[in-house]
């Protein structure tokens, strides 16, 4: 006959569960710690601090919500109609050491390229690019107000003899030339150059709120050497 021996009730005790609030600590720390890093490398949200961006993203009164995606451009390069998001320049820092708010902006120029702008239009290696989505012409003396602490004008900012994009200029290696689609109220390249990729933090994606403006944000412009 085969014996059987009783389990040691000591043995079967089950362990001592873990103070909630421990675990409610671990849990709100592991929540934390997945937010910055889904912030620091993934995605992060941003609101519209100027009217800069008009008519595509709208200031005042709702102060457009965006998703910027901070991914995509590890794997890809910025393409021409992109809405980026950047920290400020070199340049920009030398005109003011305190200017440290990000920038929303659209990619014009790539490296390589043949940029000018001729009394408000943009010219890519000598061909008109088609730019649907700007508010209007380009006016010298027009008021740029890009955040609530900033503010200048063209020609304070970007004497007659310093503008970056009266002349025709080659768009560096590795930088990319931005612009307000407001052309009238954007600090960008015109004042202070291109942008390094160093500085690009990522791309405007999707606007989230207000929600009847809910959606993605594609709508790359038309250039003329890729129409059919």
């Amino acid at each position: 006959m085969t014996r059987v021996n009783k389990p040691n009730s000591d043995q079967n005790t089950n362990p001592t569960p873990e103070n909630p609030w421990i675990e409610g600590l671990k849990t709100i720390g592991l929540a934390a710690l997945l937010a910055i890093g889904i912030r620091h490398f993934v995605a992060e949200a941003r609101y519209i601090p100027s009217g800069s961006m008009l008519p595509t993203l709208q200031y005042e009164p709702t102060h457009d919500r965006l998703i910027i995606d901070k991914l995509g451009y590890r794997f890809g390069d910025p393409k021409r109609g992109d809405i980026i998001v950047f920290s400020p320049t070199d340049k920009m820092k030398e005109k003011d050491p305190n200017f440290k708010d990000a920038l929303i902006k659209r990619v014009v120029g790539l490296p390589g390229d043949k940029i000018e702008i001729v009394n408000g239009q943009v010219y890519i290696n000598d061909q008109p690019l088609d730019e649907n989505y700007v508010a209007s012409e380009i006016n010298p003396s027009a008021q740029i107000n890009d955040t609530s602490d900033h503010q200048f004008t063209t020609v304070d900012v970007c004497p007659p003899d310093q503008r970056f994009l009266d002349q025709p200029q080659i768009v560096p290696q590795n930088s990319y030339v931005v612009l307000g689609d407001n052309r009238n109220s954007s600090y960008d390249s015109r004042c202070w150059g291109a942008v390094p990729r160093k500085n690009i933090i990522g791309r405007a994606v999707l606007r989230f709120w207000p929600l009847g403006r809910f959606g993605t944000l594609d709508g790359v412009p038309i250039y003329p050497e890729e129409e059919s």
